[in-house]
């Protein structure tokens, strides 16, 4: 896989509505998405390392992480990803 520059909190301000980002997960070949932001919620699918995801402007900070609603790669819903887990 390519490097991708990792979102990071200077970047915040670079994911707005309709911005292209890759998946990509260090530890394993996907990433959870959660139904809300936050790492007790619920897990609601996974997308794969090298996926691309759009994200809708919305943020959150929460348990220690910037989340990011998404539309999944099936157009058709969407949920949150934690920062760390996507790039551009």
């Amino acid at each position: 896989m390519t490097d991708i520059n990792k979102i990071n909190d200077e970047a915040l301000e670079n994911v707005n509505g309709g911005a292209a980002r890759t998946v990509h997960n260090d530890s394993r070949d996907y990433a959870n998405v959660r139904e809300y932001p936050g790492l007790d919620t619920t897990v609601c699918g996974r997308v794969y390392n090298g996926e691309t995801v759009y994200t809708t402007g919305e943020t959150c900070y929460a348990d220690g992480y910037n989340w990011y609603k998404i539309v999944l790669p099936s157009g058709s819903d969407e949920a949150w990803i934690a920062g760390s887990l996507i790039g551009y």
